[in-house]
């Protein structure tokens, strides 16, 4: 049993950090949303259920990262593996998106090819573009700050961000 525990940390400890990002910029991306679309009467997700996104995406992303494929470029400079996560993961997050406003079509229409019918015929497309673009360079600093943990890894990556800085070697000091 003590296994399964440990697994369990384990899992969460790998989810977390995904997780919380997410959490930080899907509100975000929430709270542009609701400037962007104040006295509109376009409706706009809750709190609860950015936070589930967020949820969701931090366990997709923990599952991508199983994948043979996510980690493609390993022996290529990082801007390989940054790019292709982040096509990757914003490809997840468009796909969230779309069926986030065609869950709100299907609640009017009842049948899935009606909403989707009625979502492209009268979706904002500048507005969900916009949103995507602000997804994607999100997702791209993300990929960007987990590719730079994993290749000096989390404790030296957590150290030279959070904690002290480190004493420069005398020939990296600055004149």
């Amino acid at each position: 049993m003590n296994t399964v525990a440990a697994r369990v940390k384990h899992e969460f400890m790998e989810m977390l950090p995904p997780t919380l990002f997410f959490l930080v910029i899907l509100h975000v991306v929430a709270l542009v949303r609701a400037l962007l679309t104040r006295d509109t009467g376009i409706s706009l997700p809750t709190a609860g259920a950015v936070t589930l996104a967020a949820l969701v995406l931090g366990k997709s992303v923990l599952i991508a990262n199983l994948l043979p494929f996510v980690n493609r470029f390993p022996e290529k400079p990082l801007i390989w593996n940054v790019g292709w996560k982040t096509l990757i993961y914003t490809l997840v997050a468009t796909l969230f998106h779309f069926l986030e406003r065609l869950y709100d079509y299907w609640k009017d229409t009842h049948h899935l090819g009606a909403a989707n019918r009625q979502l492209l015929a009268e979706v904002n497309w500048p507005h969900f573009i916009g949103i995507e673009i602000l997804l994607v360079v999100l997702i791209l600093n993300y990929c960007t700050l987990a590719e730079l943990a994993r290749v000096i890894g989390r404790r030296r990556f957590a150290a030279l961000f959070l904690g002290p800085m480190p004493a420069l070697p005398p020939e990296n000091e600055p004149a």
